[in-house]
């Protein structure tokens, strides 16, 4: 499925959803690895098979094949600290005293740059609504020269992303029940 079929797949009420996709996948403040990364990341963290197949198809070939393998590891290991992490957030207490003993080695070596890494982790965790860890990844990109406009194009992404997949998952639950 490409990017022009997922569209067409939103139904009316989402078509502010098809005109963001569409713009955002030309995102001028952001380069091509990162818009690519942030769009990959952004739809393997909203858990949705059809719309992680057709973001992967269309922004996969513009990654290398070390990039795509890093936005894939930035969903993954963010997937698991967005939860440690917002435990010990929400809960308070000892816990986020205590060290985590969560292996996260892919952090120190995700073989691109570490500024494109972080900007994906933050839309990963945009998606997972884990505050710590967004204040943590905005904090890194800042330091590191990424722009205001730069982080918000990588959560503007990431929320229509995540719009999206939860309209499909809708429509199709709709469907099922009718």
């Amino acid at each position: 499925m490409s990017l022009d079929a997922l569209r067409d797949r939103l139904p009316d009420y989402a078509r502010d959803l098809r005109l963001n996709l569409g713009s955002l996948a030309t995102e001028p403040v952001l380069s091509e690895q990162q818009r690519a990364g942030c769009f990959v990341v952004s739809a393997l963290a909203s858990r949705n098979a059809e719309v992680s197949s057709a973001i992967v198809a269309e922004f996969g070939p513009k990654l290398s094949p070390e990039a795509l393998n890093a936005a894939k590891a930035a969903a993954a290991v963010m997937g698991m600290n967005n939860i440690y992490y917002r435990f010990t957030h929400m809960v308070h207490g000892d816990y986020g005293k205590m060290p985590a003993k969560l292996r996260m080695n892919v952090m120190a070596k995700p073989g691109v740059e570490k500024v494109d890494f972080e900007l994906w982790s933050l839309a990963v965790s945009a998606v997972n609504g884990c505050g710590m860890c967004m204040e943590s990844h905005e904090r890194v990109v800042r330091e590191h020269g990424v722009t205001a406009e730069q982080v918000q194009a990588a959560v503007r992404i990431a929320a229509v992303v995540h719009a999206v997949a939860s309209v499909l998952d809708g429509e199709d639950a709709l469907a099922q029940a009718a």
